[in-house]
């Protein structure tokens, strides 16, 4: 629903912007277009605004060098290199983070990134594909009073928001591992079962891929941060760096769960197949000799015994049937079944 919501005012905006905010430092905060956006200056001391911008469109580049960004930095926020990161650079914070695609046809370890650059005064983050956290993030200050209050806390509750979405995308993947493992898989199913957790499996590792620079950058943050980013903001980050070094290592445990039930599944199937081959074995020993026994009765040439003997047919078919129970004794008794 956020999603198409933010699909919405793609449509209808003007400009690079989505949506700003001027922060009131209560929580709430009120809108502004981007023509107003482009030259605001605080009235007092303690006011923040946050742009959220379409990095792709026109007129992104020339607003960041309007602020005095350097070009290096520049072409950090509008690039598609978006390998998680942070960096200070003076008095301002250069993040790049990446969030799980929701998007309509996304796969999980689909990840879609969101730029951020802040002075303490102005947070201006941007992102290419639809991206729910700042929506979410939004609409806590649109309510009224439960929204962040200032930058610090503005970077932090977008970082928890997308550390938490990320955890959603884990928690589904451990669930359809559990059902995999208590389903009872049929030897048809073997395959399409497989299928799906190798799929699982690709999430896993995509996740694991993104999410490990993840963790390097909040730590930056912690660590490198500015003076306006509050005592409080870094312990609210310690606490999302915690929470994200735990998903990974939910990650792994999934992945290992994948890997151990993909192995339960083959193994159930080789077995099945080195039964059926081995019953097949046995067959073809029971009937080998009496094949060539028939084979050998059956030669049309003169002078087969038997030939002129009405009881021949049933003789021959007790032998058969003696060979048989011989055959089993043997294989009985060398255990062969």
């Amino acid at each position: 629903m956020v999603a198409a919501m933010d699909l919405d005012q793609d449509k209808e905006r003007e400009g690079p912007l989505l949506f700003a905010r001027v922060l009131d430092g209560k929580g709430a905060g009120r809108a502004i277009d981007w023509d107003a956006a482009q030259v605001w200056q605080p009235d007092h001391e303690g006011e923040v605004i946050w742009l959220h911008l379409c990095r792709t469109c026109d007129g992104v580049t020339d607003y960041l060098e309007s602020l005095g960004i350097s070009e290096p930095t520049v072409e950090l926020l509008v690039s598609d290199r978006t390998r998680p990161r942070a960096f200070r650079e003076g008095a301002t914070l250069v993040v790049t983070l990446r969030g799980i695609n929701f998007n309509p046809g996304a796969e999980p370890e689909d990840m879609v990134s969101m730029q951020m650059w802040c002075d303490g005064t102005r947070l201006i983050t941007l992102r290419r594909q639809p991206l729910q956290t700042p929506r979410e993030v939004l609409a806590m200050i649109d309510d009224g009073d439960q929204g962040p209050t200032d930058c610090g806390a503005l970077i932090t509750e977008l970082t928890e928001a997308m550390i938490a979405r990320m955890s959603h995308a884990i928690i589904d993947m451990n669930d359809h591992i559990d059902l995999l493992e208590k389903r009872d898989i049929e030897d048809d199913d073997t395959d399409n079962v497989l299928s799906r957790i190798s799929v699982i499996r690709r999430n896993c590792l995509g996740l694991k891929r993104h999410m490990g620079p993840q963790h390097e950058a909040l730590e930056t943050i912690a660590r490198q941060a500015p003076p306006w980013f509050e005592d409080h903001d870094r312990r609210e980050i310690s606490e999302s760096i915690d929470r994200l070094r735990r998903y990974l290592d939910d990650l792994d445990i999934s992945k290992e769960s994948a890997v151990v039930l993909q192995d339960e599944i083959r193994a159930r199937a080789l077995a099945g197949n080195e039964r059926a081959t081995y019953l097949l074995t046995i067959v073809a020993g029971i009937f080998l000799p009496l094949g060539f026994l028939t084979g050998l009765l059956g030669v049309n040439v003169g002078g087969m015994p038997g030939i002129n003997n009405a009881d021949a047919f049933w003789i021959v078919t007790g032998l058969c049937g003696v060979i048989v129970a011989v055959q089993l004794f043997l294989f009985w008794k060398w255990r062969w079944f």
